[in-house]
């Protein structure tokens, strides 16, 4: 079978936007490499060391750029997402529901192996298979379903992130309609797709518990990926290597890490992380399979600079910077206005545009008079969605996209 051609996207990834840099008052720049931080050390306030250690799993992580919450939780600060497109591997911030598996998974990445279920011909297939089949390189927005659940005033339970449980990755695998095509195609009508992780699970308990096992709509096959590499590196432990489902446009828990199945399935998964978990319930309603599920992304930015973290902003001229997503559309434009919202100008889009599922860099250059101000920003899509005003209420926290709760507020002497 052929190889599937390399997306455009990565053969542009160099070619940054001049004329958008030019016209936003930046000079030309190239995309940021996993190797190099996205910021100086120098840009990083002193205050914003880590609290906490990080855990043995991602202990290459940087530091000083993340907020180590947990074991299993660790944020990107908002000032070291930097001008770079691409979100430094070592800079991502990682969510685990489970307890990564053993390291030893990584020995032998060849020897991993998929099972392919709801095809006319079901395999399970071992990764160095899957290298022979197809492959495709794509840039997408990895953002957890609670990014911006901090905002909540109700604090729902677990992690309060602010705006770092998010990043603009490249992926390199092989596309899931590849892989079905060489399969036969798809059996039958199902209606999903569904991931099943590999994590290790404790003996005696029911695994509809706890198993990591989502369904998505079959549609997002079109654009899915079996992926084992992340920014041009083979994929970490910390990031679901050596395989890991990508669904495009869709909050993280659906990119399934350290996949072992993937089906097309007549129902959801009837894991608790589909059934319950993982759902809008309004702020009276007990979540449960009635209630939407955490899927597609909406329209979201927010501002990264100047002022992150307080670092200390003087008057006179300055560039507002940030990052746009349209979730699973392409940006359109962006608004900035650091007046709190009572008026907006449109920004720059600057820097490569690596597909609609990535996110785009923005940049207006304003004029700060002493004072406290409110700097924020407004996405809109191709398809005329704009960026909400206020967060939708819901008990868990999900799916915050409030410009409003996500703007920075910032005292310019």
């Amino acid at each position: 079978m052929e190889t599937t051609p390399l997306n455009p996207a990565r053969r542009r990834l160099l070619a940054g936007s001049a004329g958008a840099l030019a016209a936003a008052g930046l000079g030309a720049t190239g995309v940021v490499r996993a190797s190099e931080p996205a910021t100086s050390k120098a840009a990083v306030p002193a205050a914003t060391t880590a609290a906490k250690p990080l855990p043995p799993y991602a202990a290459w992580k940087d530091a000083d750029s993340v907020i180590v919450h947990s074991a299993n939780t660790i944020e990107t600060r908002r000032s070291a997402f930097g001008d770079g497109v691409i979100t430094p591997t070592r800079e991502l911030y990682v969510r685990n529901n489970l307890p990564p598996p053993d390291a030893s998974i990584l020995d032998d990445r060849d020897a991993w192996s998929v099972e392919i279920q709801g095809v006319k011909n079901p395999r399970t297939l071992t990764l160095g298979e899957l290298k022979t089949l197809g492959v495709d390189t794509m840039a997408t927005v990895l953002q957890c379903s609670g990014n911006g659940r901090g905002f909540f005033p109700h604090k729902p339970s677990g992690t309060q992130w602010q705006v770092g449980a998010a990043g603009c990755v490249l992926w390199t695998g092989i596309p899931v309609r590849t892989l079905v095509e060489y399969l036969g195609g798809i059996e039958g009508d199902p209606t999903y797709m569904t991931g099943t992780g590999g994590e290790q699970l404790p003996e005696g308990l029911d695994p509809n518990t706890l198993t990591v096992e989502r369904s998505v709509p079959r549609d997002t096959l079109q654009d899915a990926m079996l992926a084992w590499e992340m920014n041009n590196e083979p994929l970490s432990l910390a990031h679901g290597g050596p395989l890991r489902l990508i669904v495009p446009g869709y909050t993280g828990v659906n990119n399934v890490k350290y996949i072992k199945r993937l089906a097309f399935t007549a129902e959801q998964s009837p894991a608790k992380i589909q059934q319950t978990s993982y759902r809008l319930a309004p702020m009276d309603a007990k979540p449960g399979p009635d209630q939407p599920s955490a899927w597609a992304m909406g329209p979201k930015s927010w501002i990264t600079a100047p002022g992150a973290e307080g670092a200390p902003v003087k008057a006179g001229r300055a560039l507002v910077r940030g990052v746009a997503f349209g979730g699973i559309h392409a940006v359109k434009r962006v608004d900035v206005s650091i007046d709190g919202g009572k008026t907006w100008k449109q920004a720059a889009l600057v820097g490569p545009d690596l597909g609609k599922y990535a996110w785009r860099q923005f940049a207006l250059a304003v004029d700060l008079p002493a004072g406290q101000h409110t700097l924020a920003s407004r996405v809109e899509d191709t398809e005329g969605n704009v960026q909400v005003e206020n967060r939708v209420e819901n008990v868990r926290g999900y799916l915050n996209s409030s410009w409003r709760d996500h703007a920075l507020t910032v005292n310019v002497s």
